[in-house]
């Protein structure tokens, strides 16, 4: 698991405006709604087929992936609200999706998910950066 916090640290960027076009957010938006509708559903096999290969290859089944956002995630697994965000395009052709998400227990958070096209074109997670807002009671 540090190995996953380490790789979503390390893709974390600020925040700013996408360069790219719409469709390119709205398709990467498209993606992190369905790992967070498949999670709201216990579907293991459909959040973890969000992600990207190189984060499939350090946990190797969907039952250990989501087991690992079960417990390091809870605030992306559940929540009462999640939101969209700023956005950005990164030089690398990355993008960068800002999400406000608040947890079962009224706890604000902030999310940054970072994707990558995977070789069919498609774009994937692959990380997520959570931190309690600013203002958020510990």
């Amino acid at each position: 698991m540090r190995t996953l916090v380490a790789l979503m640290t390390l893709l974390a960027v600020g925040h700013g405006a996408l360069a790219a076009g719409s469709g390119d957010r709205d398709a990467a938006r498209a993606v992190i709604r369905r790992q967070q509708d498949a999670f709201r559903q216990d579907d293991a096999a459909t959040a973890y087929a969000q992600a990207a290969p190189a984060i499939r290859s350090i946990f190797g089944t969907p039952e250990l992936f989501i087991g690992m956002v079960r417990q390091a995630y809870a605030a992306v697994y559940r929540n009462r609200r999640f939101e969209f965000g700023t956005d950005e395009e990164l030089p690398d052709g990355s993008l960068a999706q800002g999400v406000r998400i608040q947890d079962q227990d009224g706890t604000d958070w902030e999310a940054l998910y970072t994707l990558e096209r995977d070789a069919d074109g498609a774009w994937r997670i692959t990380g997520c950066r959570l931190r309690k807002a600013p203002g958020a009671s510990a």
